[in-house]
């Protein structure tokens, strides 16, 4: 069996990535990767608080290797840190590194590219996919997620911090990708099959935020957004999950 981790954000592509990768018999995987904003302690671009990250990946039974990044990071900085990162997992013997990635040719591109030069094969089990049964497969699974964050010029206020559902699909305005693969929208996953236990939280405030664009990370996988997009979009509405400290334990 190859030894594998995953690319983990803690959204509804990535866990259905999971799902699908622990019932295939050619990979092992018992390692999440998460890059986290260390200003702010929350999951790059999907604003998650770290807490719930770890909630989330214990109640997986998964082990959790976090890339700490500075606030307002370059492609530069970012490259040099990720590199760093993989190759410390690669020592730990691990030889496949797993995305939930499903049409984006650009960010594959730029993945491969990272990985070759480290010598970590690449895996995308969702590739190609069809995006609408691939969300209504995450539903009819029973897993749980909400909405963290939207593209404010896409998705307003009002479709932050509300579940994953048929109601949340047919209101999805026409070009928004159901799965948000374009960045439309990041979700976090709360309950499914795979968790021993629900992740427990309340709802907080809705907030709008916008980010300076920069020649160095205008259209990176740091900002969730694609290059066949040359304007940038950066502002986003984020809705704050408070974490249940017990809610894994019991």
């Amino acid at each position: 069996m190859q030894k594998a981790y995953l690319n983990w954000s803690g959204g509804k592509d990535c866990c259905l990535t999971l799902h699908t990768l622990l019932k295939n018999p050619t990979f092992t995987i018992d390692t999440l990767v998460t890059s986290v904003n260390s200003e702010f302690n929350r999951i790059s671009m999907h604003g998650v608080r770290k807490a719930l990250l770890e909630m989330q990946v214990e109640s997986l039974g998964m082990k959790l290797h976090t890339i700490e990044l500075p606030g307002n990071v370059s492609m530069t900085t970012y490259d040099a840190i990720l590199k760093q990162h993989i190759q410390t997992l690669q020592q730990q013997g691990l030889t496949h590194s797993v995305f939930g990635d499903i049409f984006l040719e650009d960010l594959r591109a730029y993945r491969e590219k990272q990985l070759e030069l480290v010598g970590i094969k690449p895996v995308f089990p969702l590739w190609k996919k069809d995006t609408r049964k691939l969300v209504r497969e995450f539903i009819d699974l029973g897993y749980k997620a909400i909405v963290v964050c939207t593209n404010a010029k896409l998705l307003d206020k009002t479709f932050c911090g509300v579940p994953i559902n048929e109601d949340f699909l047919k209101r999805l305005p026409e070009g928004v990708d159901p799965c948000g693969e374009n960045g439309e929208f990041h979700t976090f996953v709360y309950d499914g099959p795979i968790f021993k236990s629900p992740i427990i939280f309340s709802i907080g405030e809705k907030v709008l935020k916008s980010y300076q664009a920069t020649d160095d990370n205008d259209d990176d996988e740091v900002c969730g957004t694609s290059s066949n997009d040359q304007n940038w979009d950066n502002a986003f509405w984020y809705c704050d999950l408070i974490p249940k400290v017990d809610s894994v334990n019991k």
